[in-house]
Formats: C-alpha cells, structure tokens, sequence
C-alpha cells in the first residue's frame, strides 16, 4: 500500500482575473499523519483544502487522494472518489437539522448507497461521546456536541484521510482542546490521516507537521509537538 494519502505535484490554481491562489505547490502527506496548514487570509491555505480533497480542480499539476489521481476527473467521478476516500469537517458543523445525529452521521453512506457497519458505527459513537444522543435533533446539542457529530459523520465511511476547515473555530477554548484532543486520538488510535486548516497557531501545534503557506506558495514547514523523537545518537 502507498505510505502516502495525498500527495499534489506543482499544483497551481488560478482564477479569473490574474488571481493564483496557489502557486506551484507540491506536498506529501503520510497515512496516519495529523498535518496543519497555516496562514493568513488569502494564503493559499483554503484553496489548498480544496484542491487536496477534490472539490476543486488545480487548473496545472497533479492531486492524488489514497492513490487515486482526481485532479483530471470530471466532477461526478471526483463526487464518488470524496464520498469513499474523503471525510470533512466543518467550522459550521454543516448538519442537516431535520435530521437525527444518528441520521447525519450515516448520511454518507445513504448518499452511497452503503449500508453502516454497526460494529464501526457504534465504536465510533463511543470514542467521540455521542452515546445516547443519537435520537437528538442538532438543535438540542452544544457547539462542541455538534463538532462530534460531524467528526463521527466524516469517519463512518472510513476514509483514507479527513479534512478539517477551522474545526475549532467556532468552539470556546476548552471545547476546541477536546476535539483536538479526539482527532489526536482518531490518529494515535486508528492511523487516521487528519489534514487541518486552522488559523490558531495552539490548535496547530497539535499536529505531528504545520505547513504555513503566504502567497499561494508553502514558505514554512515545522514539527508540532506531536513529531517523532529522534532517538539520540
């Protein structure tokens, strides 16, 4: 199996206008990673999340997710490739509020045609403290309730990597270390690859790699706390 879960080769996206919000970027990132990408805003580092993940397309170069090259796939190709390689997480939750927690984590896998795994799906409840709330409507959560619903939601279809955009943004500090702490603990645990971009260099320096990005282009790259430790010589 390929050591890597996304890797993109000289990505460039330019828009209209003479506007390239990414300039020439290339980056690995391991399976089992927890990768942060930093940056101002019009960095770059949300036209990045796009471009790795597949809902968007870099007008040159190559994104491959889980060995799989979609960056040259039309958009109903790409739709499947997200909905089987690829699990998000949103600032804003992004749940359907007419629908249950137990409805908005298995969506995925409606919209695929796939039938839950219920040794999977009940671990994942577990592991991210939704038991006994799965009845629950979004409305009746808290903030940090809702961020865990949409982590488990993202993990259901197992994918070869997860896609955080500013999970804690909308979270009260001690609400975003806990979730901070479950996607450290989905990486640990599981081997889960995790790609987050974040604004908050604390929340950053969870990651085991932080990419700061300006300019489109990638001008940094350090080890957050949870790096390897080098054995001493």
């Amino acid at each position: 199996m390929n050591a890597d879960a996304v890797v993109l080769s000289s990505v460039t996206r330019a828009y209209p206008g003479g506007v390239t919000a990414l300039d020439d970027v290339s980056l690995q990132v391991q399976r089992g990673e927890f990768l942060a990408v930093v940056g101002q805003s019009g960095s770059g580092k949300s036209t990045l999340l796009h471009c790795a993940s597949g809902l968007d397309t870099p007008t040159s170069g190559s994104v491959v997710i889980g060995g799989t090259e979609v960056s040259r796939m039309n958009e109903t190709r790409r739709a499947k490739v997200r909905r089987e390689q690829v699990g998000f997480i949103f600032q804003s939750y992004n749940l359907v509020p007419s629908l249950s927690v137990e409805q908005n984590i298995t969506l995925p896998l409606r919209l695929a045609g796939r039938r839950p795994d219920s040794a999977w799906l009940a671990g994942l409840v577990q592991r991210t403290g939704l038991t006994g709330l799965l009845h629950r409507a979004p409305s009746e959560l808290s903030g940090g309730q809702r961020q865990r619903v949409a982590v488990c939601r993202a993990l259901v279809a197992r994918p070869a990597v997860v896609f955080a955009d500013e999970p804690t943004g909308a979270l009260d500090s001690v609400t975003a270390a806990s979730v901070l702490d479950l996607l450290e603990s989905l990486v640990d645990d599981l081997g889960q690859t995790v790609i987050m971009v974040t604004h908050d260099l604390r929340a950053a320096g969870r990651a085991r790699r932080v990419v700061t990005m300006a300019g489109g282009r990638i001008t940094h790259v350090a080890a957050g706390h949870r790096a390897p430790v080098r054995a001493a010589a």
